[in-house]
């Protein structure tokens, strides 16, 4: 497996994962009576609760991207 070959699969799991968390935070944002009902009916939450725990998971998602993914992505170009 060369440089090249992990670097492109990185860079390509990092536009796959920005991806998903653009549709996470669009549809979490547009869409946000839809989604607290739907999954209201599954958890007793309120909405405050509700609210906190989506922005804490897109933040720890955000947070997983940049470290798993951009910077052994930007070490790689550096490196190579």
């Amino acid at each position: 497996m060369t440089v090249e070959i992990i670097r492109n699969f990185l860079a390509w799991c990092s536009v796959i994962n920005v991806g998903v968390l653009i549709y996470w935070w669009l549809f979490f944002t547009l869409a946000h009576g839809f989604v607290y009902r739907i999954q209201g009916k599954w958890f007793k939450l309120s909405v405050e609760k509700f609210d906190a725990i989506h922005y804490t998971g897109i933040a720890f998602f955000k947070m997983s991207i940049i470290l798993f993914n951009i910077v052994p992505y930007i070490a790689l170009r550096i490196v190579g």
